[in-house]
């Protein structure tokens, strides 16, 4: 009898254990090529490290640069019956079917890093860069710079991504605004250092004058640097030309604070932490969507402390 009284305990004790023990959460998550830029190296290293199996998740990746390759991939995890998509979107339409899809099979969607055109009744939060801040806060940096005329190199993002347009969006605007303000030319690099290069090496083929670059990442701003040195044309602080990127990479910031460059836009890659308390948590946060916060260093005023904080 008491053999038998044991075994029932034990019986329960296990099942009690196993009861307790939570359940595996599976996200998709669908970002854009980790090898873009630094910031998103560190955007998808910080992803990796947090949907760990540790921390009580199966995660699954897919990377493109391409909208409809985006898509494709979010089709696909809703039907491996994902309970969250994470996405950070290539383009900024042409999600609306697919997050009906996901909210239809009762997916659960999660933006990051980057805004969609979508009703927010779609997703459950977005946690994302306001990037037409990002654009305002570079832009009014420039215009305290108080330069007689400004004749910008304006070097953009791969077209129609959140991060292109809120950055371009403030420079069109004043350039719009104010009659000393000029666009030399204005091209995407599609965030890639060597097109950036061949741009600006255009310009200066051309003999047209310009005294701004404005990148609208890093690894753009330092290929158009290498087209200036190329030509020995002097850059950053009281030099010929004013270097302005986005991303803040350490390396990028050391060039501030060298003063090759004059400014660098933050972009803050670190959501993962956010994500996964709004899991967690098991609801959506009120309002919906947390807004990243961003800084803009000045090369004349930033330091070996916030190269090393902020840097990525």
């Amino acid at each position: 009898m008491k053999k038998v009284i044991l075994t029932a305990m034990a019986a329960l004790l296990a099942a009690s254990v196993f009861a307790a023990k939570p359940k595996t959460i599976k996200v998709g998550i669908i970002n854009n090529d980790p090898n873009e830029s630094g910031y998103r190296t560190a955007n998808d290293r910080d992803m990796k490290n947090t949907f760990t199996k540790k921390n009580g998740y199966q995660a699954s990746f897919a990377y493109s640069l391409k909208n409809d390759e985006q898509i494709a991939a979010a089709k696909k995890f809703i039907q491996d019956e994902v309970d969250y998509l994470l996405i950070s979107a290539a383009g900024t339409s042409g999600w609306n079917n697919v997050l009906k899809d996901a909210q239809d099979a009762g997916v659960r969607v999660i933006l990051f890093d980057r805004t969609i055109d979508a009703p927010d009744s779609l997703y459950e939060a977005s946690i994302v860069s306001d990037m037409a801040q990002e654009g305002k806060t570079a832009v009014d940096w420039l215009a305290s710079q108080k330069l007689p005329v400004y004749n910008v190199i304006h070097i953009q993002g791969v077209m129609g991504s959140a991060a292109q347009i809120g950055r371009s969006g403030a420079l069109d605007k004043k350039v719009k605004s104010d009659k000393n303000w000029n666009i030399v030319t204005q091209q995407t690099a599609s965030w890639n250092a060597e097109t950036a290069q061949q741009i600006v090496q255009a310009v200066i083929d051309s003999g047209k004058k310009f005294n701004v670059i404005y990148a609208e990442n890093d690894d753009m701003a330092k290929g158009a640097v290498a087209a200036l040195d190329k030509a020995n044309i002097s850059h950053g602080v009281g030099k010929d030309v004013i270097i302005m990127g986005f991303d803040c990479n350490k390396w990028a910031l050391e060039e501030l604070l060298k003063k090759n460059w004059n400014y660098d836009g933050q972009c803050n890659p670190f959501q993962a932490s956010y994500i996964d308390k709004i899991i967690k948590a098991g609801k959506a946060p009120s309002p919906k969507t947390v807004i990243m916060e961003e800084k803009g260093f000045d090369a004349a005023k930033i330091t070996k402390a916030d190269v090393d904080k902020y840097g990525i």
